[in-house]
């Protein structure tokens, strides 16, 4: 597993966060147990909590109960959202909220206080009628216990609060647009230099197959790049990064030298290859652009009809388009020591992402004023910052705009809509 596919992973698990907290809280009821026993025989010492063994057994069972079931509300309250935000918006968003640290948090500290409790619980000895050495009552483990749960009464309403805000429509299109800068900053640099992708030496002389179906989350450069310059061949991935490949298709061709192609293990290569039944927007721009369009399109539908969710949607497309605008998006040309190129991996062109952004929004919201005004608005100030390489297909975009309008709106929208 490379470091990308361990921050997915832990980015992407939901029990990761509780159960570190657990852990860590696990071991300091351990810890400070410890300290209740050294502290024993102090008499002297004087604890926030001066009960018995029966008031502290009646306190920690209280406790375990009511964190248990605080627990069991706060799964369902997330269960809840899960279904609303896949049903309302998009399946595909659905990732944003498993990855969202609050729940976590929330979730992990109610489940630590109620094993916090029951660790404390079962070191509690004696009855108040016994005597002293015949008793143990761990009260420094016990007052930060109550402490505990003061904390997790805080965090349950701050829960609350949060969760009804997660759920607004404008919050989840921030958290997917924000995702989606993140990875275009890592993809497509605006320093990075403008190089077209070459075309690889001669015909493939070798074929590594995918071993199991999956959609290509990422793939590590470097090893590729090191096991290609040994075998002195050139390495073409033949998806781009997430796309789906079917098991026993080609996933990387192999070009330049037979003998060299013979040399490469393919078990090898491919473990360079991430294959994920999930796209994952640690690589994948589009994916971002992807859970924005279907959350527009799930508004223009007619069982829901909200073209102002889906102008807001266009909103966060704009900006995201904007910023592939002004950036060098050929890449994909990765050379050894020598500079030689070694790897080839495709990636989308400017036009691939203005189509994905806005074709199936335009077919969709053709009959939506709103939609129609905030399509043009977009496109007309794309054509502000592109370059003329790309202007061509930002004027293509109004063109088809303009075609699907006329088919859809009456006379006098158009007159308006066309208004500068």
């Amino acid at each position: 597993m490379n470091a990308t596919d361990l921050r997915d992973w832990a980015s992407g698990s939901f029990w990761l966060v509780p159960a570190v907290i657990v852990v860590v809280i696990t071991a300091a009821a351990l810890g400070l147990l410890q300290v209740d026993r050294a502290l024993q025989a102090d008499a002297d010492i004087r604890f926030a909590f001066t009960g018995g063994p029966d008031s502290a057994r009646t306190l920690l069972s209280a406790i375990s109960s009511s964190t248990l079931n605080f627990t069991g509300l706060v799964f369902s309250i997330t269960v809840v959202v899960l279904v609303l935000a896949s049903n309302q918006y998009s399946p595909r968003v659905l990732s944003t909220f498993l990855r969202d640290h609050r729940t976590q948090v929330t979730l992990g500290l109610f489940l630590a206080t109620f094993v916090y409790a029951l660790v404390a619980l079962r070191e509690v000895r004696g009855t108040d009628i016994a005597p002293p050495d015949q008793t143990f009552v761990p009260g420094v483990t016990l007052s930060v216990a109550f402490a505990l749960v003061l904390a997790d009464v805080g965090v349950f309403v701050q829960y609350i609060g949060h969760i009804v805000q997660l759920v607004r429509v404008e919050n989840i299109l921030h958290r997917i647009a924000e995702e989606t800068r993140a990875t275009i900053a890592r993809v497509h640099p605006p320093d990075a230099p403008a190089e077209e992708p070459p075309s690889p030496p001669g015909g493939p002389v070798g074929v590594v197959a995918a071993p199991h179906p999956g959609i290509v989350t990422s793939l590590d450069e470097d090893d590729l790049v090191e096991q290609a310059a040994a075998a002195g061949v050139v390495l073409v991935l033949t998806r781009r990064v997430g796309e789906f490949v079917p098991e026993g298709a080609p996933l990387l061709q192999v070009h330049g030298d037979e003998e060299g192609a013979r040399a490469l293990d393919p078990a090898r290569l491919c473990t360079h290859v991430t294959l994920r039944h999930e796209r994952t927007g640690t690589e994948d721009v589009a994916y971002g652009l992807r859970q924005l369009v279907d959350i527009a399109e799930r508004a223009l539908s007619p069982g829901v009809n909200d073209p102002t969710t889906a102008a807001q949607a266009l909103d966060q497309v704009h900006d995201l388009l904007r910023r592939l605008a002004v950036n060098p998006l050929a890449g994909g040309v990765h050379r050894d020591d020598r500079g030689r190129v070694r790897l080839l991996v495709p990636r989308m062109t400017w036009d691939d992402y203005l189509s994905l952004g806005l074709d199936e929004i335009r077919h969709w919201g053709a009959g939506s004023l709103q939609v129609q005004r905030r399509l043009r608005d977009l496109l007309l100030d794309l054509l502000d910052v592109v370059d003329e390489r790309r202007a061509p297909a930002v004027q293509a975009q109004l063109r088809l705009l303009d075609e699907r309008a006329e088919g859809e709106l009456p006379a006098p929208e158009l007159a308006r809509l066309r208004a500068p």
